[in-house]
């Protein structure tokens, strides 16, 4: 049995800013829901020049690149209280990708009518802080009339003396997700979903004229101090323009602008190093594959994403190391060069490690 890294990062964001365009470029899939509301799910390529290198030297007969998973969620509303909905699907997701418009054009309609990226991105945090504070303040409620009720009352107290912070920091303008949980706190409030915890990558999406002035993250950045989130560029108009492009055309447009990875290849492995994922190779002519990994994994349990069998009869875990190969220039030499590694169960595997996994069953 294979076991999958099941993650999803939520695609959200205003009317009009490009959220359709850019799940289409990710996903190669049409963004209308069956019922015409809803979400609707796509796999992305991860954009890894160093799986695209060992496609090069190993020439295999099938080629399987690690992928992520993107919800595209409905527009956000103006009026708060109607993206409930869209909350409640949020909260399934294990990343929030914030669309926001920071392109300048006329003739597309914004919601607010006028582009501001920065208040765009204070909305809909104030509206995460505000569903958040609205369950702290339920359970601080209930917590307060069952006092008593229940024998665990030292749990109790310690829960809505918890939750009180919480409170105070998210009305301090924070996210959840750079709040200091104890590892005790952290049990204390596990089975409860805040949507200001999720890790958050901001996408901007900009114009071409943006795109030779760097700078605006920086700005941008800077009115947000303290939260942790990620910030990325892409133009999804430009990029769906050079996806009907050669490649050779592609890499002359890149190279004009002196940008030395497109927007889309930074924007997957943005989204998969946030999910806190990593990729390990399996080589050979008949395949080479990304396996997505969670990090800091064991190698048994990096077998198990290839299947339950080869983690349960593990032996040892041959590993080269990717710059190891890429620089000796094949497997033979590595081995000349003593580079093939033994490993055994305590291994944890590294991202880019080309492995052939040893087992009994």
């Amino acid at each position: 049995m294979i076991e999958e890294c099941k993650m999803k990062l939520g695609l959200i964001g205003f009317p009009q800013v490009g959220k359709r365009t850019l799940f289409r470029l990710l996903t190669g899939k049409e963004s209308e829901p069956e019922n015409g509301k809803g979400e609707v799910q796509g796999l992305a390529r991860v954009r890894d020049e160093r799986f695209e290198r060992l496609v090069e030297i190993y020439r295999p007969r099938l080629e399987t690149p690690a992928q992520i998973e993107f919800s595209l969620l409905p527009d956000l509303e103006k009026q708060a209280e109607r993206n409930t909905g869209t909350w409640r699907v949020l909260e399934k997701m294990d990343v929030i990708c914030h669309l926001v418009r920071a392109f300048p054009e006329e003739t597309v309609f914004h919601i607010a009518g006028s582009v501001d990226p920065r208040r765009d991105i204070t909305v809909l945090n104030e509206e995460l802080q505000l569903n958040d504070l609205l369950f702290i303040e339920k359970r601080i409620e209930r917590l307060e009339k069952e006092r008593g009720r229940n024998g665990d009352g030292r749990r109790a107290a310690q829960e809505k003396e918890l939750l009180n912070r919480m409170k105070d920091h998210l009305e301090g303008g924070r996210f959840l997700s750079d709040f200091p949980f104890t590892d005790e706190e952290q049990k204390l409030v596990s089975a409860y979903i805040f949507l200001t915890r999720k890790p958050m990558i901001l996408i901007l999406n900009i114009g071409e004229d943006q795109l030779r002035s760097p700078g605006l993250i920086d700005q941008l950045a800077a009115d947000f101090p303290g939260q942790a989130f990620q910030w990325i560029a892409v133009s999804a108009k430009i990029e769906e323009e050079l996806s009907r492009l050669d490649e050779e055309e592609r890499q002359a447009f890149w190279e004009e602008l002196n940008i030395a990875q497109p927007a889309l290849d930074r924007l997957t492995l943005v989204c998969y190093r946030t999910l806190g994922l990593i990729s390990f190779f399996t080589v050979g002519p008949d395949e080479v594959r990304a396996w997505t990994n969670r990090k800091e994994s064991s190698a048994p349990r990096a077998a198990r994403v290839i299947h339950s069998d080869i983690e349960r009869g593990f032996i040892r875990a041959e590993v080269i190391k990717y710059g190891d190969l890429i620089h000796l220039g094949n497997e033979k030499k590595v081995r000349e060069a003593g580079k093939l590694l033994q490993k055994g169960r305590d291994y944890v595997v590294e991202d880019g490690d080309i492995i052939n996994f040893l087992f009994n069953v």
